[in-house]
């Protein structure tokens, strides 16, 4: 079983990415997958569930107690995924990290982490400045993490934040970088600026998925591209992108970049399209 941790700055597509590649996995190569959604919005698994159905942990905890079944806060989507959404504290009180934790301690003791899985992914919010959010890092629950980013500063610089919480772990917990999913947002010189970010890292892109209106049209019916589309380029993208983490063996340490680096590395291929 693999454990993979989904990371990336807020409002990147980390999700949309996470839904996509999971579903790639479990239709094109048949896979067996658990996605645990960790974001409050609990909208992680919306695509697979043809909607935003999913009772999540923390709710179902508040409602009912400790004395719940796996069924309740686990359900079957498409392509056969298991759907999990922990869920966060009501607004404005407590740290939406902890649902994280609560749900995977949860998880574990109901049984759900079965051999037959082949991978569990956990969708986790934006950067890892708050303790609960690095805890697929820090506890080693995710052994491998990959990391959503595009050409814009700030989702590079989130990503380099996210390589930070990555090595600090990589010694206690065993997790370690599998690559940099670049997610397309057509700026100038994008492939060869992410590439380069991701050799410094002493990493690699491990897949650049390109910019489609049709991941929109199908976020609108509550799809997922292959779904929606399975005989669209874009389709054809995704399973592209599940090939290339089922088959990835280049897992690294990051060495993440000072804040002048990285600005020096955007300048250098930021004017590549012109």
């Amino acid at each position: 079983m693999r454990q993979v941790a989904i990371y990336g700055k807020g409002g990147i597509g980390k999700s949309t990415t996470t839904q996509n590649l999971t579903a790639g996995l479990a239709t094109h190569l048949n896979k067996q997958i658990m996605l645990i959604g960790c974001d409050p919005k609990a909208d992680s698994t919306r695509m697979l569930l043809g909607g935003l159905a999913q009772q999540t942990v923390l709710d179902t905890l508040r409602e009912e107690g400790d004395d719940i079944e796996l069924d309740e806060i686990m359900k079957g989507g498409f392509g056969g995924i298991r759907c999990v959404e922990s869920g966060g504290p009501e607004p404005g009180v407590g740290c939406a990290g902890r649902g994280i934790i609560t749900s995977i301690n949860m998880l574990e003791q109901m049984g759900a982490y079965t051999e037959d899985l082949d991978f569990v992914f956990y969708d986790v919010l934006g950067d890892v400045v708050c303790g609960g959010f690095a805890m697929p890092i820090r506890e080693g629950k995710a052994q491998e993490i990959y990391v959503v980013a595009s050409g814009e500063l700030m989702a590079m610089y989130a990503a380099n934040n996210i390589c930070k919480g990555v090595q600090k772990y990589a010694n206690s917990g065993g997790v370690r970088l599998g690559g940099i999913i670049c997610n397309s947002r057509k700026v100038d010189g994008e492939r060869e600026l992410l590439e380069a970010f991701a050799t410094k890292l002493g990493s690699q892109l491990i897949y650049f998925v390109p910019r489609d209106n049709i991941v929109q049209h199908a976020e609108i019916n509550k799809k997922t591209v292959i779904e929606y589309a399975p005989e669209s380029d874009q389709a054809n993208e995704y399973r592209g992108l599940a090939e290339s983490v089922n088959n990835n063996e280049m897992f690294v340490i990051p060495k993440p970049m000072k804040q002048e680096e990285l600005e020096d590395l955007m300048m250098e291929y930021g004017f590549l399209g012109l």
